[in-house]
């Protein structure tokens, strides 16, 4: 199981993971190289809301997903507003928030899917992208988990909703943590800190890390805590490992500057 990193044309890089089948879904995790968008934006930003503008946003949708073999028209994609809400997208849901914010799916934070044809994109700069994939009943997941999200176990909550429209067994989820912010990186203030300890007692040292007197936040363990409790197999939990706030050259980071900065993409689309 691995992350790579790769480059698939004219500078435009997509990240994946190994342990998604290629066969059954088509996936992928945007870079910060390769677009449209002027300073502080530079260069591949992926969302609308950020204050871009948005023919540039549309033209690096539509260079990244076609670098994927995917048609950037059909994407599928919500208002993120770090809550716990999830939506299921269908297929005459394709397009909704491909060229404009206000008509996006949902306020929302996680995407679920079984229908193909419906590429499923939410946007981040630090927070936790976990792509889920039932390859029994061939459904999809995609989920935004920032500090909130992550303590509120979305996650979680979001296989068990694809067992509630599906039939998706935990034990058959494949899960991938996407790139975003290391716990090397991340400090908390003791308001969250409590919050995490709190929700994840049995795990609060790994979580929680208190690092010559600054408290350091792991979401990719509280995340990958989460699915393996909620029952994922840890053989079908795999991570990125990639912090975007240490790799900002390649990433875009909330963290890096004034948070005026675009926003990175994770796209799943089952065949």
């Amino acid at each position: 199981m691995s992350f790579v990193l790769q480059h698939v044309r004219d500078n435009l890089w997509s990240g994946r993971l190994d342990i998604l089948p290629a066969d059954r879904l088509v996936h992928g995790f945007s870079a910060r190289l390769g677009g449209v968008s002027p300073a502080p934006f530079d260069s591949l930003n992926m969302a609308l809301h950020v204050g871009d503008d948005p023919a540039c946003v549309w033209e690096n949708r539509r260079r990244y997903f076609s670098a994927l073999g995917l048609h950037a028209e059909r994407l599928c994609t919500i208002r993120q507003v770090h809550g716990t809400e999830i939506v299921r997208a269908m297929r005459r849901d394709a397009g909704r928030g491909a060229r404009a914010y206000e008509d996006a799916l949902a306020d929302a934070d996680a995407v679920i899917t079984n229908d193909s044809g419906v590429p499923l994109m939410l946007c981040y700069a630090d927070c936790v992208p976990v792509l889920l994939y039932d390859p029994v009943h061939h459904a999809a997941g995609v989920v935004h988990a920032g500090w909130k999200g992550t303590v509120q176990r979305i996650a979680a909550q979001t296989v068990a909703r694809m067992w509630e429209e599906f039939g998706t067994a935990a034990s058959d989820v494949i899960a991938g943590i996407g790139p975003s912010i290391g716990a090397g990186c991340y400090t908390v203030g003791p308001e969250v800190a409590e919050q995490f300890r709190a929700a994840f007692p049995a795990h609060a040292e790994t979580i929680v890390q208190d690092r010559e007197g600054a408290l350091h936040l792991d979401l990719w363990a509280a995340n990958h805590v989460q699915l393996a409790e909620a029952g994922v197999l840890e053989k079908n939990i795999d991570h990125a490992d990639i912090c975007t706030l240490c790799e900002c050259k390649f990433f875009y980071s909330y963290r890096s500057a004034d948070g005026r900065t675009g926003r990175l993409a994770a796209v799943m689309e089952l065949r």
